[in-house]
């Protein structure tokens, strides 16, 4: 059990979870029949392990027994995570700044921002590494030694957050004990100590567009997280909307974010890349990964340019149509995805303002009577 700084008050909602016995909730299952257990979110440090040891989706290997029908459903719900350039980058400079910065002890060490559009992929790419970091850190020290530790912290930043909500969100994410009347200094030493008594050597911050060091509690929770850099040893790691084009990166505490952190572009796929067609070969994977038993390989890397207006190139839209394809083709029988069923689903607004079909005109009839 990690120790709480004295003088907080235990409430059963805000245990720790390094030594606790909570359970999972639940929730529908995937094919809305039967209730299935659920682990808690990945807020919370007890979903976000869970998360981390899950082993992932993948694919029937071949020769493998059909699955059932509910088994598909599940998978194809879940779906494989494919391995993009922006998690590679990610993950070879996380690793980079946590060797560079494992012996800094004055400073806050340098940091990464993960930027770009909506459903570009950043939440993805952010919890992909935090797993590779949490199984990395479980392999070293083995499962008996790394029992207690918390490796890996991921928080978001709540909507117009202030610096004690902010903290409170670190707070919640391991337990930590926060009562109505503690203040802010009380709840981000009760932080500072908790996660440097955990080992956390990885925080990932994800929406942190929603900070704006322009208005007073906007720069009060920027300086919150300089502080928390400063005073807990380990690697920061940030996602947000196209981040350059916010007030996130303006003024005083903007100029210091940018003299720390480095920039890794988490842009939509482009349909050609000089000879390249990256997002044709995104399309091949994700194709490689069904499991339907009359789909036609082939058939949606031929839909590639089609699939690309359908999502602008983002690979959350891509990810969430070729989901729903499946997982609809299962349902009807049919088992197979045809532009036929991919026209048929509706997809987020953001895709869906964008995708404009071409129609032909109609043939006007020229002839006399």
């Amino acid at each position: 059990m990690v120790n709480t700084p004295s003088g907080t008050g235990d409430t059963p909602a805000s245990r720790s979870p390094l030594a606790t016995d909570q359970s999972p909730g639940t929730s529908a299952s995937t094919d809305g029949d039967a209730p299935a257990t659920q682990t808690q979110s990945v807020t919370f440090w007890d979903g976000f392990q869970a998360f981390a040891t899950t082993p992932v989706a993948a694919p029937p290997p071949p020769g493998a027994p059909p699955r059932s029908l509910e088994e598909r459903l599940a998978y194809h719900s879940r779906f494989v995570t494919v391995r993009t350039p922006a998690i590679d980058a990610l993950a070879k400079n996380v690793r980079t700044l946590m060797i560079l910065g494992r012996h800094q002890t004055v400073t806050a060490r340098p940091s990464l921002i993960v930027t770009g559009p909506a459903g570009a992929g950043k939440t993805t790419a952010l919890l992909q590494v935090g797993r590779a970091c949490h199984l990395a850190h479980t392999r070293r020290h083995g499962a008996t030694a790394a029992a207690g530790q918390v490796p890996v912290a991921y928080v978001l930043v709540p909507p117009a957050a202030s610096a004690k909500t902010l903290a409170t969100e670190f707070a919640r994410y391991l337990g930590i004990p926060v009562t109505v009347g503690m203040s802010q200094a009380q709840i981000t030493g009760a932080v500072c100590h908790t996660y440097t008594a955990a080992g956390v050597q990885l925080v990932l911050i994800d929406e942190i567009h929603r900070l704006n060091p322009r208005t007073t509690t906007g720069a009060q929770s920027a300086d919150l997280i300089k502080d928390l850099t400063e005073r807990i040893g380990a690697t920061f790691v940030y996602a947000g909307i196209d981040v350059t084009t916010t007030p996130l990166f303006t003024g005083v505490r903007g100029a210091q974010l940018a003299g720390r952190a480095s920039l890794i572009d988490c842009a939509a796929f482009p349909a050609r890349l000089g000879d390249e067609e990256p997002f044709r070969n995104l399309v091949n994977a994700m194709e490689g990964a069904l499991d339907l038993r009359h789909h036609r390989p082939g058939t949606l890397p031929k839909l590639a340019p089609y699939l690309h207006e359908r999502t602008a190139g983002r690979i959350g839209s891509l990810a969430r149509l070729i989901r729903q394809a499946a997982i609809t083709a299962l349902i009807d029988g049919t088992e197979r995805i045809t532009k036929t069923t991919l026209d048929a689903i509706r997809l987020d607004h953001l895709a869906e303002q964008h995708y404009q079909p071409r129609t032909r005109p109609r043939s006007r009839n020229t002839s006399t009577p």
